[in-house]
């Protein structure tokens, strides 16, 4: 068995949990915006093509006191790394992180830790120097109060770049935020998902890859696929098994609106990419068969109407990060209440880092839910409809 940690944006570590469980794969503990879990070798790819809300996937080399530079250092060499990198595998450390720890200078760390790799692997392969020409691999190290982990990067590139995304315009969400609002508002295919501020469509197409059961990561590859542990065959095996779990024959109305015609038509190119991604995993075992895009339409929010009595309203709004757009988002909130009253029977779910949200929508929300996904600080607004809510509107936290 082989105990993995996947990366996750801070406070979405019970949802990851949930779904690294659905895999069949026991949890091992959490920390924020990390979860651990134990799997067998094919959790290794098979974690990296499935995970919808994992940021990036490792492999855990290592974990042992370190109080000094020579506890750290012999950890570190008495790895087989060997057995994980090619001869002219470059490899580096790529980020260091260190809470409470008598050792806290990360580029000291960063240069002990490569350091001792380079060692332990001259030793083994009777190199006094690598070539370092071939693929690069990376290797994290987390310093928790005196505990040294290390770790082996699986994924590569963040697992939120999917392939599917051709341009993201202005301050997109990131795929796998997208992916955990979702399961925070306990989303389901049947119900009529609609986002107003569409963008690049990040959210509406999520929902169309949950909806129809379709692996977030067929449309790209990992950084496991450069190691020696890489079993070509066995993965090749694990894309098509999850290829014949897609489903077709389902109904779903997801759909996504923008006053910007340019953010429409991303948004349409964007969802194009991600179903030919589907349908080409699909041709992998002789289907034909394709998965509905979303349907995408140029409008002013204002200018919506509810196609049906109950759904759910799932959106990015404008943060207004700088002072003249602060205003902006906060008459843009303001105006926002339309929605509440054409959608009256409709669950809302608005992802902001504006801390003044609520009061310039008119509402206080059911629940509060912070994320913080890299540097930025959001909240997730959800508003559950007053048949939901029992009519009693309560904030909780």
């Amino acid at each position: 068995m082989n105990t993995l940690v996947a990366l996750c944006a801070v406070g979405a570590e019970k949802i990851l949990g949930n779904e690294i469980k659905h895999l069949g794969y026991k949890l091992a503990g959490n920390a924020p915006g990390r979860v651990f879990f134990t799997g067998d070798d094919d959790s290794l790819y098979r974690a990296n093509l499935c995970l919808r809300t994992a940021d990036r996937v490792f492999l855990q080399m290592a974990s042992y006191p370190a109080e000094d530079f020579d506890q750290l250092f012999d950890g570190v060499h008495s790895i087989d790394w060997q057995n994980y990198f090619k001869k002219d595998t470059k490899v580096t450390v790529d980020k260091v992180r260190c809470y409470k720890s008598k050792l806290n200078s990360e580029h000291a760390i960063q240069g002990i830790v490569q350091k001792a790799i380079y060692q332990k692997l001259g030793e083994r392969w009777h190199m006094s120097s690598l070539p370092e020409t071939g693929s690069e691999s990376n290797v994290r190290v987390y310093l928790d109060e005196n505990n040294a982990l290390i770790l082996l990067d699986l994924s590569g590139l963040p697992l939120h770049k999917r392939g599917y995304r051709v341009d993201g315009g202005i301050a997109p969400l990131r795929e796998t935020v997208a992916a955990v609002l979702l399961q925070e508002l306990m989303w389901r295919r049947k119900i009529p998902l609609h986002d107003p501020f569409c963008g690049s469509g990040t959210i509406p197409i999520e929902a169309t890859l949950y909806a129809f059961n379709v692996a977030p990561g067929f449309g790209r590859r990992f950084a496991i696929e450069n190691l020696p542990i890489y079993n070509a065959r066995r993965a090749e095996e694990i894309r098509r098994n999850e290829a014949s779990l897609i489903r077709t024959d389902v109904e779903v109305r997801i759909t996504g609106s923008d006053i910007d015609s340019a953010a429409v038509e991303r948004s349409r190119k964007n969802a194009e990419y991600a179903c030919v991604m589907a349908g080409r995993a699909l041709q992998s075992i002789g289907s034909d068969a394709k998965v509905p895009r979303p349907d995408f339409v140029q409008a002013d929010f204002s200018e919506l109407t509810a196609p049906y009595p109950t759904g759910l309203i799932l959106c990015n709004p404008p943060y207004g990060e700088r002072l003249g757009d602060e205003e902006e988002a906060e008459a843009l909130y303001r105006k926002m209440k339309c929605l509440r009253d054409e959608f009256s029977g409709w669950n809302f779910g608005v992802i902001t880092a504006h801390k003044k949200f609520q009061e310039n929508f008119g509402a206080y929300a059911s629940l509060l839910k912070d994320l913080k996904a890299g540097n930025l600080d959001t909240t997730l607004y959800i508003y559950r409809n007053r048949e939901e809510r029992g009519g009693d509107y309560r904030r909780t936290r």
